[in-house]
């Protein structure tokens, strides 16, 4: 015990001895800052322009502004990192969108050509047993290839394309070659007592020079007896023509009702005669939303045009098409199709004398 006491003892003396030295320089270290603030406020008063006694007052006034100068540079990086940030966030949500999206590559379909994007956006066509759905570039159509003619064309005809420039009808008939089984020829006709006769006719497509020329296709043409196609066929079609000038805008469907083999056949690919033939129209541009269609009897016909007639929904039963399946809301759908009104389709008095008179007398 006696010999820790000692050894205690210098310790002790160590310890205290350290602490003075410590203060002493933290008293030097103050005592050396004060003697810079005094020299520091000094040399500002004396620099200064102001009185000595404003000198306390100017260096709060640097000390407040260096703060705002500060807060101010503080908030702008505030801003820059918030924009910066919300430039970040967007960028990551439309990566997001566009990572999850799932891109649906249409599926490629047995005997179905591509569509061709120019032409209207809605879906117009025809449901139908038609096994080839051929698009041309302003008309499309179901090959029947039993009776080696279309069973149905459908197109869009509008006032601004009748109204555009007009160009030659070629005259030149040629086979399809979209047509994957092969469409009739030229040739099936030559000598058959009926005409090639269009299902969409060359008027309707003649200000495109490609979409006239496709009317000349041989999947586009149908055997019709001569005195019906310069005749009642040609006043209907003209007559359509009138009505989508005057409504703007008609969907049309056309076809032959093959029903029970036809007439017969002609040609070497034995293409069938129709009994008759259908044109479908429909309006469904507001206030008068309307539609009505046509079943002639492939013959000469000394008849008005308004008594052959129909309701949709009739040639629908008639030829086993469902005309517009997405074109229309079903509501819509059953009250344009059921009913037709010929009231709100004017008809030509002076162009079925013509007919009567002249076109069907021609040889």
């Amino acid at each position: 015990m006696q010999v820790l006491c000692p050894l205690l003892n210098r310790n002790d003396q160590f310890r205290t001895s350290a602490k003075i030295a410590f203060h002493k320089q933290e008293f030097a270290e103050i005592n050396e800052n004060q003697t810079f603030c005094k020299n520091k406020r000094a040399n500002i008063a004396k620099n200064s322009k102001l009185h000595p006694k404003f000198t306390r007052k100017t260096i709060r006034m640097a000390k407040f502004r260096r703060n705002h100068d500060y807060q101010g540079k503080k908030g702008g990086s505030l801003v820059r990192v918030g924009l910066f940030a919300a430039i970040l966030c967007g960028l990551i949500a439309v990566y997001n969108q566009f990572a999850g999206m799932k891109i649906q590559m249409p599926e490629a379909e047995e005997q179905v050509t591509p569509v061709d994007r120019v032409d209207d956006k809605e879906y117009y066509l025809p449901r139908s047993k038609s096994r080839q759905v051929v698009q041309h570039k302003y008309f499309s159509l179901g090959y029947n290839e039993l009776h080696e003619q279309a069973d149905w064309v459908a197109y869009v005809l509008t006032r601004e394309r009748l109204n555009e420039n007009k160009f030659e009808r070629p005259d030149r008939f040629e086979d399809d070659p979209l047509v994957k089984t092969g469409s009739a020829s030229w040739y099936d006709y030559r000598g058959s007592g009926y005409d090639r006769g269009h299902l969409v006719p060359a008027a309707d497509m003649s200000f495109d020079e490609k979409a006239l020329n496709e009317t000349f296709y041989m999947s586009n043409i149908s055997p019709q007896a001569r005195d019906f196609n310069k005749g009642v066929w040609k006043e209907l079609e003209e007559l359509t023509r009138d009505w989508a000038r005057k409504f703007k805008k008609l969907y049309i469907v056309t076809g032959p009702i093959l029903e029970k083999g036809g007439k017969g056949s002609i040609g070497k690919n034995e293409v069938t005669i129709p009994t008759a033939y259908y044109k479908v129209l429909l309006d469904i541009s507001e206030p008068e939303m309307k539609g009505i269609a046509f079943v002639i009897p492939n013959e000469v016909s000394y008849e008005p045009l308004f008594k052959y007639a129909k309701s949709i929904d009739e040639v629908e039963k008639m030829t086993g098409i469902n005309f517009f399946p997405e074109l229309m809301s079903n509501e819509l759908e059953k009250a344009i199709e059921s009913k037709y009104n010929l009231d709100l389709w004017p008809f030509s008095k002076k162009r079925f004398e013509l007919r009567v008179n002249k076109w069907n007398k021609e040889p």
